[in-house]
Order: structure tokens, then C-alpha cells, then sequence
């Protein structure tokens, strides 16, 4: 199996993550960066395994990947859950705002 291909889209997907994360002060952006950071490392996860282990029927890339894809969504609940409250409170999601625990 050729690794090239899933390893550029990977990183790809993990380069667009860091510039939104970097680059944007909206948290719901924020959060939708750091899943595109997550699937970035499914991605290497599952090909590295077809490329280490080509005939295991342990498939545990795969595993790993689905636990990664669990984690997140827990991950996105809580986030913005955090955001809603945020914005409750605020009526702005800025992350410049977020720093201030007090209101």
C-alpha cells in the first residue's frame, strides 16, 4: 500500500486545524478545528496499521480510531456546551473574551 497519499491528506487536514485554531477567535470554529486535527490522526492511524500490519486481523488502527472519534464527541458535548455558556453570559463566543473567569 502506497502511505503517501493518506499521510498528505492527513497532513492537510492537521495544517488547516492549526491555521483555524491560530487563526480564528470564533470557539465554535475553534472546536470544528480541533475535530479536523482529531481526523487528521484517525486517518494515520488506521493507515499506518494497513501499512504495519497488512494481514492482522486485530485491526487495531481501526480501534484506536474509533475510540479517537468517541473521545471527540464527548469532547464537542462538553465544548459546546462551554460555548452556549459563554454565550449566555457574554452574548459574544470571542475567545479573546474567555480569559476572564469572572463576569
Amino acid at each position: 500500500m502506497n502511505l503517501l497519499g493518506p499521510l498528505l491528506f492527513a497532513t492537510f487536514l492537521f495544517c488547516v486545524g492549526i491555521y483555524g485554531i491560530i487563526a480564528r477567535r470564533n470557539a465554535v470554529l475553534v472546536l470544528m478545528s480541533v475535530e479536523l486535527m482529531l481526523n487528521a490522526v484517525n486517518i494515520n492511524l488506521v493507515a499506518f496499521q494497513d501499512l504495519l500490519f497488512p494481514g492482522d486481523s486485530a485491526v487495531s488502527g481501526q480501534v484506536f480510531a474509533l475510540f479517537v472519534i468517541a473521545i471527540a464527541a464527548a469532547e464537542v458535548g462538553v465544548g459546546l456546551a462551554i460555548v452556549l455558556n459563554m454565550f449566555r453570559n457574554r452574548a459574544s463566543i470571542d475567545v479573546e473574551d474567555a480569559d476572564l473567569m469572572r463576569w
